[in-house]
């Protein structure tokens, strides 16, 4: 039985990397001086800018990335792990990526996840998003090992589809981290329901960073950054303050009992296919 301290950054990135670099790199340091075995930061914590003419110019590939470069030598100065929520990359094939980074106490990427579903929607206060119209979707699940245990990632969009927990939670994951910059009506709606939802179907922690607040391109995020337990009980939520830190517990022997209690993975059986009438 392990028990481990996560540290979660609530953030308001900007369109200056160098300024989300900084930010980034203290929220590293604080976590490592709180005691946390690792930091999870929100979704393109990098670099929030819907002006894709103007982001272009700092969207490089991973190897010429200045944030993660310092998040990376961060990490290693520090000896802590760094759940990078999500930096914008340039592909080889020149296409963009929404990508997730696992950071080692080395400062190594343990694991990279390129966001699967693509934020395409018309909401009814007249907020239009295609991210697909500039990012190609991830194709693979990916766990990794940490201190807290096995991590499986998702990121933002990709907590409305439970096929992608399904197999997460087939792959017994002791957390999942979902960093997020939701939007303030789509977060006043449906975030702690379905934050709370996934925890409880995997039967694992839930560790979702999220942007808060106005940013400098004109978005609202609906910040909330929420640590859940296996149970859906919600032991930490940052509301929507600014920027800042907080800190949560994560226990094996609370997973163990409550999978004990409640067996559905191991239950879980396939379904037959659909009959129309």
């Amino acid at each position: 039985m392990t028990m481990g301290r996560a540290a979660v950054f609530q953030m308001t990135s900007g369109i200056d990397p160098a300024a989300n670099a900084e930010a980034l790199v203290g929220a590293i340091g604080a976590a490592a001086m709180g005691g946390a075995s690792m930091l999870f930061t929100p979704e393109m914590s990098g670099l929030v800018d819907r002006d894709r003419s103007r982001a272009a110019k700092n969207i490089v590939p991973e190897d010429d990335s200045p944030v993660l470069a310092a998040v990376r030598n961060c990490a290693a100065d520090a000896g802590i792990w760094v759940a990078l929520g999500s930096l914008p990359v340039k592909r080889q094939d020149g296409r963009w990526a929404n990508r997730s980074f696992v950071i080692d106490g080395a400062g190594a990427i343990a694991a990279r996840y390129d966001k699967i579903h693509m934020f395409d929607v018309d909401l009814a206060t007249g907020e239009s998003w295609r991210e697909s119209s500039a990012y190609a979707p991830g194709e693979q699940v990916v766990t990794v090992q940490t201190p807290l245990g096995r991590l499986g990632i998702a990121v933002c969009y990709d907590l409305r589809f439970p096929a992608l927990f399904e197999a997460l939670g087939r792959a017994r994951c002791d957390l999942i981290a979902i960093p997020a910059a939701f939007t303030v009506p789509t977060g006043k709606a449906h975030w702690h329901v379905l934050q709370r939802a996934r925890a409880i179907e995997a039967s694992a922690y839930v560790v979702a960073a999220a942007q808060t607040g106005h940013h400098a391109d004109g978005r609202d995020t609906y910040g909330h950054s929420l640590v859940v337990d296996p149970w859906g009980d919600i032991l930490l939520d940052m509301g929507d303050s600014p920027a800042g830190l907080g800190f949560a517990e994560v226990d094996s022997a609370r997973i163990t009992a409550i999978r004990s209690q409640l067996p559905s993975l191991a239950n879980k059986r396939p379904m037959p296919g659909v009959t129309a009438s």
